[in-house]
């Protein structure tokens, strides 16, 4: 997948800049504060709908005005040029048009136009909390998988339903039933939860199993460090896992299924079980708080470098080489699985990386067989390894909002 043309309207401090893109390699030049992450920014707003640097699109209206406009032109191996429109404005909301014809729902978008980006606000995902890391899986599966996206804005929705109910019954008042009828008004929304959240996590878990092979080859690569990276899925339903040998009652098996022998429980079937467990021993818990405590919004993935938790025992470069690891294994992936390369993003990173290192990660992307674009406040050694002057490359100077040159 490739864009060919960007162009932003009072986005940030850009009150009109259009850039025409080269297809492999773009590097913007510029500044602390000159707008190279305000471009970047816009490319993945029409990619998956949102900043990846503010979570308020109200932020990035440029001052003194209401609203804004990004408008792409894009092209994938398989499918025909086509346009991107996404505006916003304060008391409109945001919009998104695809050939200037409006999308139903925001989240359609997600998956058209698949994108990496490896930014400064990554280093939550291995310094933060669960939440840092269930977004990026969730985000990360969502570009592969349009089922994906539709059980995890359904499990979403049984949530908070089922949240409601729970939030009643702590609050007192008319609902302050006794334990049991409680327990049957949740049933129905207890089996809806069990049903999608079991899928997400069947999901989940595969997806991290694959993904990590693709990291640890990576992490290899760039570090030089004799570690191995690890990606653990971690669960309050516990005992689904492979290794765990649960059947069905052999009478119950020969009833369903008509064989004389335990019939093996698929894997999503062993969640659903250990799911609904999980619920029945957390019942009076989540009586008394008021909320769901158990499902794939309380999971946790957990990185290791030897079997040694990052996030408590890692060190700063520890932390750095790991999440370009997880980048760029991201990359790869997506790369083996998508019939279109993904946009990369790689947004100030260089900086804070050696000589050796930054060889080795332009290497990888001269390799990439799609469209990469890269910030950095200094032109850094990228001339030394992409040639240019050939129109593959392209390298730009933003300044003050504007794109100053072209070199």
């Amino acid at each position: 997948m490739r864009i060919h043309e960007i162009e932003l309207f009072h986005f940030r401090n850009h009150t009109h800049t259009k850039v025409t893109w080269a297809p492999y390699i773009n590097v913007l030049i510029g500044p602390n504060g000159a707008g190279k992450t305000s471009i970047v920014d816009a490319i993945h707003y029409l990619c998956m709908s949102r900043s990846f640097v503010t979570s308020s699109d109200s932020h990035v209206v440029k001052q003194d005005t209401k609203s804004f406009l990004l408008r792409g032109h894009f092209q994938g191996q398989i499918r025909a040029k086509f346009q991107l429109s996404l505006s916003y404005s304060r008391g409109d909301g945001k919009k998104i048009f695809v050939n200037e014809g409006p999308l139903d729902k925001l989240s359609d978008l997600i998956g058209m136009v698949p994108v990496v980006v490896l930014s400064p606000q990554d280093e939550q995902l291995t310094k933060g909390g669960p939440v840092e890391r269930r977004v990026f899986i969730d985000a990360f599966i969502s570009q592969l998988s349009r089922s994906y996206l539709r059980n995890l804005m359904e499990y979403r929705q049984i949530r908070r339903q089922r949240n409601k109910l729970l939030q009643k019954y702590a609050e007192g008042g008319s609902l302050r039933v006794d334990k049991t009828l409680m327990q049957s008004y949740l049933e129905p929304w207890n089996e809806q939860l069990v049903r999608i959240g079991s899928k997400i996590m069947d999901e989940r878990a595969s997806v991290i199993t694959q993904l990590e092979r693709f990291v640890q080859v990576n992490f290899t690569e760039i570090s030089g460090l004799e570690m191995k990276p690890g990606m653990r899925y971690e669960s309050m339903v516990r005992g689904w896992e492979e290794n765990e040998e649960v059947t069905v009652d052999s009478d119950q098996a020969k009833s369903k299924a008509k064989v004389d022998s335990p019939t093996p429980l698929t894997r999503v079937e062993r969640i659903e079980q250990c799911f609904k467990a999980a619920l029945d021993e957390q019942f009076d818990k989540e009586l008394e708080r008021g909320q769901s405590l158990v499902g794939p919004h309380r999971d946790e993935i957990v990185f290791n470098l030897d079997k040694v938790e990052l996030r408590r025992y890692g060190s700063q470069g520890q932390h750095r080489l790991f999440t370009l690891a997880l980048k760029l294994g991201q990359l790869d992936y997506y790369t083996k699985e998508l019939e279109d390369a993904p946009l990369l993003v790689l947004d100030d990173v260089f900086g804070d990386l050696d000589g050796e290192r930054v060889r080795i990660l332009l290497e990888h992307l001269k390799a990439h067989q799609g469209q990469s674009f890269i910030t950095a406040a200094h032109p850094v050694a990228f001339s030394d390894f992409v040639d240019f002057d050939h129109p593959d490359h392209l390298c730009i100077t933003i300044k003050d909002g504007n794109v100053a040159e072209t070199n």
